[in-house]
């Protein structure tokens, strides 16, 4: 009789996206020209062009090129090479990530909720300036044009340091490279960075007001989203 794929442990061949394709296709670009750290790439129109995909589709590659360190992007003015782009990291930074997202995501939720919380019966008065300082980095970058990564990170990562619990940032730390490895796909689907600020504020003012049930809620309802909007974009 024969034996069916999941009884011999084999698993399933799983097709490359498009845009991780594109994402291959502009590493084999860069490491032609010999390009290195501090080299600009072509403005997107132009990219896209040449690569003969759509803008939505490039700008998929350059959010998962961006996560990952290679690039700095500011839309519609090309993007930065950061380091020696690897393909295979890349790669396995997204493959990773689809296989863990759902486990990941659900750490998130019961770890983020209970920081967010403490946060707001623990704050102090430097953590207001560090959550604040992520905030205004995150709407700066958006309104540059980019998707305010960077300071989506340190948003959560001052939320965390508030709680003051520290075996919450422990743990935390543990599955922080987890956690940014799901940027990859949360930017990638993201249509508006603005709609995150929107809920990274609901959560501060939450914090600020020192009201732990709203700072919860707050947080559960962005993670809501986030969920929400990867698995809606999902192939």
């Amino acid at each position: 009789m024969e034996s069916r794929p999941h009884e011999t442990g084999i698993q399933r061949m799983s097709r490359p996206r498009l845009y991780e394709q594109v994402v291959h296709r502009i590493i084999e670009w860069i490491e032609q020209n010999q390009l290195a750290a501090g080299d600009r790439l072509p403005p997107e129109r132009e990219l896209a062009g040449h690569l003969g995909v759509s803008r939505a589709t490039l700008s998929q590659a350059l959010v998962a090129m961006e996560v990952t360190g290679v690039v700095t992007v500011r839309h519609g003015d090309g993007a930065v090479i950061r380091t020696a782009p690897r393909s295979g990291r890349i790669s396995s930074v997204i493959r990773l990530h689809a296989q863990q997202l759902d486990d990941v995501l659900d750490a998130r939720e019961a770890l983020e909720t209970k920081t967010a919380a403490l946060a707001a019966s623990r704050r102090t008065d430097d953590d207001l300036d560090a959550i604040e300082a992520a905030l205004t980095e995150m709407d700066a970058d958006i309104r540059s044009g980019s998707r305010g990564i960077g300071g989506d990170e340190a948003f959560h990562h001052a939320v965390t340091a508030a709680s003051h619990s520290l075996i919450l940032i422990e743990l935390m730390g543990v599955i922080s490279e987890l956690i940014r490895e799901t940027r990859v796909e949360a930017w990638t689907h993201a249509e508006c960075p603005a709609d995150g600020l929107v809920q990274h504020r609901a959560i501060a003012a939450a914090i600020a007001a020192g009201a732990p049930d709203a700072a919860s809620a707050a947080m559960h309802l962005h993670l809501v989203s986030v969920r929400q909007e990867l698995f809606r974009s999902a192939d």
